[in-house]
């Protein structure tokens, strides 16, 4: 019998379990996939927004300015990639100068700290790439951008340690209630705990819909991006907005924590039919079209030809224009619909459902002995001395298999005994960043897929590429022919 029982363990799942680890509870995660932060945690544009875009009084807006700050201290104690870069929201137009003030007034009243006007010059100052044509800008110095991924297994791996249980391939299939405690039954196991939070993303409503009446329709959003290459890392210093619509926050060009430049996304909502059966991550070539016409309006000289990698994301969006976390059932939580800022409000969003489950009965006792921190080797940021340092210690950080990023076969191998160990050939990319850079792995990936076959004693033709049954090879080659 667990306390609480959270399903997914994407960015949500991830910082509640952080948070929940720190009390007295035996809390476990169920996560239908066999790592965490595989969908649309891994698939979106990093940013650690600053909070003028919410409209005030809303959740949105009181979450994400608190959930900026959180992310701040969190990242500093567990390690993780963070740059503070600021925003610029850019007008084109007269009209979109009226938006900037608008968005300057809600970023006052939502206690955005040093949100201000930028004039033209000013701007140009800040970011000479720009379009020569603009009329000004809204400027946020407390947005940055994060490693969302790393985020997400950083504070997993906290939580890990601090007594969390993870079960992963485990798709909730049927929740009972059964007087005072729930019933949940995957394909493989049956599961038992006092309290459910059902932090499933784009399939929260499926979810929520075994215990409960629908109060809510998800809409899934598809967003298309480019990733171009480090030769391009100049082409601006700040995250690059423009004024939003109804559909989002419009086409963005920013940097990344590894120095890329990120462009798009879109907004491509998903039809009815393909809702429950997985989410469509496909590029296409309009959507592309649309992301690159969109960022050359913002920055006429991009290079998109720089392009190494095109991928696409699935927001969770719903039928409401808020954060959906509250009470759907006794002892049964739902934190859907938890699209932009859900990256940046994702502790205080956290922390304001473990308030609402407290003031439910949810007994919380803080542990008297509770680890907050996690320290991780990064070898191609050490200075000349302490790569040698490295190298005398372990023989295997002076032998680079991804050339690219300049990753190291002891990185890739002890990121398959890491507190939460890789599982897949992608699994080792989001802990080490190996194969991330210009040739998408096509140089270290099959030495990759040598050492997690080495290291988790199997055979290659059984190394996954990311989802649990995704194998890269199918038979020795002279066996086929």
């Amino acid at each position: 019998m667990y306390d609480v029982i959270i399903i997914g363990a994407g960015i949500s799942g991830s910082s509640l379990v952080y948070e929940l680890s720190k009390y007295d509870l035996k809390v476990c995660v169920l996560e239908a996939e066999n790592d965490v932060a595989v969908k649309t945690t891994k698939a979106n544009s990093a940013i650690l927004h600053a909070g003028y875009d919410p409209k005030p009084g809303s959740l949105n807006a009181k979450l994400n300015v608190e959930g900026s700050a959180l992310a701040k201290e969190i990242c500093r104690k567990l390690d993780i990639p963070r740059k503070e870069l600021g925003s610029l929201v850019v007008a084109f137009s007269e009209e979109d100068l009226e938006t900037v003030k608008e968005l300057h007034q809600q970023g006052v009243k939502n206690g955005v700290p040093n949100v201000q006007i930028l004039s033209k010059e000013e701007t140009l100052a800040k970011e000479p790439n720009l379009n020569q044509e603009i009329y000004g800008a809204l400027y946020a110095p407390s947005a940055a951008v994060v490693n969302p991924w790393e985020y997400a297994i950083a504070m997993t791996e906290v939580a890990i340690i601090n007594g969390t249980t993870f079960k992963f391939n485990q798709k909730v299939e049927q929740i009972d209630f059964l007087e005072d405690h729930y019933e949940i039954i995957t394909k493989t196991e049956t599961f038992a705990s006092k309290y459910v939070i059902n932090a499933a993303g784009v399939n929260a409503g499926e979810i929520h819909e075994l215990v409960a009446e629908p109060t809510f329709k998800t809409i899934p959003c598809r967003g298309e991006y480019y990733l171009l290459d480090l030769e391009e890392t100049d082409t601006v210093n700040h995250i690059v907005f423009q004024c939003p619509t109804k559909v989002g926050k419009g086409i963005l060009v920013a940097p990344t924590t590894h120095g890329n430049i990120i462009v798009g996304p879109n907004a491509e909502n998903i039809p009815d039919e393909w809702v429950n059966t997985g989410q469509d991550v496909s590029n296409t070539a309009l959507g592309l079209k649309e992301v690159a016409m969109g960022a050359r309006k913002s920055i006429p000289t991009i290079n998109l030809a720089n392009s190494i990698r095109n991928f696409s994301g699935v927001r969770a969006n719903t039928d409401r224009s808020d954060f959906i976390i509250e009470k759907a059932a006794p002892q049964f939580y739902d934190m859907a619909g938890i699209k932009s800022p859900g990256l940046t409000a994702a502790p205080a969003n956290s922390l304001y459902l473990i308030k609402m489950m407290a003031s439910d009965g949810l007994e919380l006792i803080k542990k008297e002995k509770y680890v907050d921190e996690r320290k991780r080797i990064h070898f191609n940021e050490a200075n000349i001395e302490e790569k040698q340092q490295l190298i005398k210690e372990n023989p295997d950080y002076g032998r680079i298999i991804c050339r690219c990023e300049n990753v190291t076969e002891a990185d890739i191998r002890e990121s398959l005994h890491q507190t939460l160990p890789a599982q897949s050939v992608e699994g080792v990319k989001r802990r080490t960043i190996a194969g991330m850079g210009r040739c998408q792995g096509g140089f270290c990936g099959p030495r990759v897929v040598e050492i997690i076959a080495e290291e988790l004693n199997i055979s290659p033709l059984e190394v996954d590429l990311d989802r649990f049954d995704s194998h890269i090879l199918i038979s020795q080659s002279k066996e086929v022919l």
